[in-house]
Parts: C-alpha cells; structure tokens; sequence
C-alpha cells in the first residue's frame, strides 16, 4: 500500500514537472513570435513643408494648411449631407496631412450644434475614420456612391431643415456597406509629378520574377469582366494614369479636393457645382458655395479647393526613423527579407519626378513605396465596388511612407494590428479564380523565422 502511493506520488511529480516545463517552452515560443510594435511614438515627422519652397509658395502652404483645418459651418455650405466639417477633422495622424486620429471626431459631430444624427454602428470613439458607401441600390444595380452618415437637420444653424439619414442599419443586415479610411496626404506633390513613363517602366521591370509570384503587372492585361490588373487606372478622358486614392481613382490632387469638399463635407465648389441633396429647406447658401475670389489680394483669391491642393501639393513626406522601433540592426537586416519574400515588386521603394515647374519637386526620388498601379486583391479584400478601371477587387498599391506612425489598416480600417494587416493580403487559393495577387509573396513571409518576420515589422514602423 505504502509502494503504491509512493509512485503514485512519483507519478504525479513527474506529471506536474512536465506539465511545468512544457508550459515554460510554450511562453518561450509564445514571446518568441513576431508581433507589431505598434504606433511608433516620437515626433510625427510629418506635417511641415518642402525644404526649398520660396517665399511665395510657403506663403500658399500656410494659407492651404489653414483651410485644411478650418472647421466650416452650415452659413460656408456644409452639408446638406456630410461625413465631417473640416479635412484635418479626418487627416489628422500624427499631424495634419495624415490619417485617422485615435480619437474619432466624427462621434461628436454627429449632434454638434443640436444636430439630430443617430450614430452608426460602424462609427466608434476609438476606431477609424470612416466614409460609407453601398454596394448596390434599391432595385440591385452597382451603385458604389458615398451615402453621408450625417445631415444639418436639427442644427440651430440650420433652422427648419429635415432631413433623414441613410438607413445604415438595414444596408448592413443586408451587406450592402463597405468603408474607406482616409489616405495620408503626406508628399502627395511628389506623387503628382512622377511622369506616367516611369510608373509604366517600372510596371514592366523585373517581369520574369512578378509573373513567378503571380503578379500581374504586364500591360494591356484584360481579365474578365473588364477589369483590368496590375495596370494603372487610367484617366477616362486624356488617357493618362491616375494615381490618387484607394483605387487610384483621382488624376489630380485639385480633382481630389473638389471631389472631397463636395462629398466628404458637402461644400460645392467650381469643380463640383451643385448640391448632393438638394431639398429646398435644408438650402442655405449660395451655389457653388465656394469659389474664386477675384476681388481679393492674390494669396487670397483661390477658392478653398486650390488652396488644400497647394497646401497638399507643397507638404512634404513623411521622415522615417533610422532606429525605431527596436533598432538600427534590425531594420537594416528587413531589407533583404522585404526583396526576398517579393514584397518590393509592388511595393516600390523609389520612383523620381520629373521636370516640375515647382523646383522643390524637380527630379526628386520619391520614397513611396509604391507602384501606384492597380492589383487584385481577392475575395477577402474586395468591396464589390468599381471604378475607373479598377475592378471590385483592385486596389493601388498603399504608400508605405509614414505606415510606422498609423493606427488604422487596410482600405477599411478593419484591423490595427499590422501583422495582421499583411496576412490579410492572401486570400483564395491557388486553383481560385480572382485569388489575390499578393498569395505568392504572402506565402514567402509566412515562410520567413520569426526573427525575420519581427525584422520585416520593425522595418515597416521605422517608415
């Protein structure tokens, strides 16, 4: 009897002692695994102008970057419908020109003023930023329009206006939204001056290796349905690429502030002249409400779309961190990984401008990291939604210039974590019609150590 305890006794000591020891080798492995360091704090690094600007143009900035942040009211045309009141409300992180702040503004405004605004569900204190748009109309045809969370009605700016919201609670029973964060703004002068010939150049170099990993970057590529991948998304009038927003959707950076000040805070301007809604009683300024002033001195007379465009135009890129997070070794040692797993194919370090008028621009490389074309993501980043050229699941190639300093990811803001984010590029296999482009190269990081994967993270929040 007293044998029999004593391995009973020794058994369950020997149990114990393994169950330790296996519990210890799991949180080694456990703290072992590469994870996202995070936002990277510091300095924004971000947010001042150019290096060489003259006198006038840093004049211009100032005024853009007033504007930019002007906070407008229902007297200035905001609304009658609207996501926010001001562009720096939304490109706020980690200075103005950026991306969504930590804190939404967007939560406030909804009853600002007295306004009568429900909250959508999908609009948290502490999440993004966001625009909502819906998949198809009533009747089934694409729609892929910007429906605005809010109204005026019930501002006591905006006396006797009534005006229902969209009905965003049965659009998402039924799936019919999808959301877009805000793009940074940072160096996006840069970007408007790359020549189409070099996007296209580097759209057909390293073939061999992009065609191996399943990234279609050959020209004149039709897939089905018409879209059209790994190309750029061209410019339905002159032909030529456009290169701003989620799918590269805007030629210009004057075009992408008309359209933003029009749809984003409902202000018609001389590029977007009348009103998204146009119910009589919710009408309280004039049409366009912002123009040309020719009246007035000549830093004063652009209308406010010319002066975000400038503001824009002269802002400089985003400095990376030469050691942070987790040091200098370790973000040197990513840059072989970043070419090995392909990563650089669409994410392309560098381009040049060419021969601007503003010298500050002039023959500069542009540290972007991107190729401004437009690839297929797959089922598990698509939003259904068209345009241009860019099918309902292409998107550009994000910039990756300032990404260490964000808090929100992918095109709808659906996760913070920036691991994740990357995994979330794979998705359909390989015998799958539509599967995303960036499967090869996805595959080739998952295949990386830990250690390499943690390098490739540092890397990517030193930027």
């Amino acid at each position: 009897m007293a044998r029999r305890s004593l391995t009973g006794l020794l058994v369950a000591v020997i149990f114990i002692t393994v169950l330790v020891l296996y519990s210890r080798t799991v949180t080694s492995q456990s703290a072992t695994l590469a994870r996202d360091a995070g936002v990277r704090g510091g300095a924004p690094g971000a947010g001042d102008p150019y290096d060489g600007l003259t006198r006038a143009q840093l004049a211009l900035f100032q005024a853009g970057r007033q504007d930019f942040a002007e906070e407008e009211e229902v007297a200035d045309g905001l609304g009658p419908t609207m996501n926010l009141d001001s562009c720096a409300g939304c490109h706020a992180q980690p200075a103005v020109g950026g991306t969504s702040p930590f804190v939404n503004p967007q939560v406030a405004f909804a009853t600002k003023n007295g306004a009568a605004n429900a909250l959508p569900s999908f609009i948290t204190i502490d999440g993004p930023v966001r625009e909502a748009r819906f998949v198809r109309t009533a009747n089934g045809s694409p729609d892929g329009g910007v429906h605005d969370l809010f109204t005026i009605a019930g501002r006591v700016d905006a006396p006797g206006c009534v005006l229902p919201q969209p009905d965003f609670t049965s659009a998402m029973a039924n799936g019919n939204v999808i959301f877009r964060i805000p793009t940074p703004v940072f160096g996006a002068g840069l970007i408007e001056q790359i020549p189409d010939g070099t996007i296209l150049a580097n759209q057909a170099a390293n073939a061999t290796q992009k065609k191996s990993l399943g990234i279609r970057g050959r020209p004149n590529i039709v897939l089905a349905g018409g879209a059209v991948s790994g190309q750029p998304n061209r410019n339905g009038n002159d032909g030529t690429l456009a290169r701003f927003g989620w799918k590269a959707q805007n030629k210009s950076l004057l075009l992408f502030s008309g359209e933003a000040y029009n749809v984003e805070m409902g202000i018609t301007n001389e590029l977007f002249q009348t009103e998204r809604d146009e119910t009589p009683a919710c009408q309280f300024a004039t049409t366009p409400n912002d123009v040309t002033d020719p009246d007035a001195a000549p830093a004063a007379a652009a209308s406010a779309i010319e002066r975000f465009a400038l503001f824009m135009r002269f802002l400089g890129p985003p400095a990376p961190s030469p050691d942070t997070p987790l040091g200098a070794t370790s973000i040197a040692h990513s840059l072989v990984h970043v070419d090995s797993t392909g990563c650089s194919l669409c994410h392309t370090p560098t381009l040049q401008t060419g021969n601007s008028t503003v010298a500050a621009l002039r023959n500069q490389p542009v540290n972007l990291f991107s190729d401004l074309l437009l690839h297929d993501m797959g089922p598990g980043l698509a939003d259904g939604i068209s345009q241009g050229q860019a099918g309902p699941s292409e998107f550009r190639t994000a910039p990756l210039w300032g990404v260490g300093q964000r808090m929100f990811f992918l095109h709808d803001g659906r996760t913070t974590d920036l691991l994740r984010a990357i995994q979330m590029h794979q998705s359909g296999g390989p015998f799958t019609r539509g599967a995303s482009e960036a499967n090869g190269v996805i595959q080739r990081f998952n295949n990386l150590t830990e250690r390499q994967k943690q390098d490739v993270l540092n890397f990517l929040r030193s930027l």
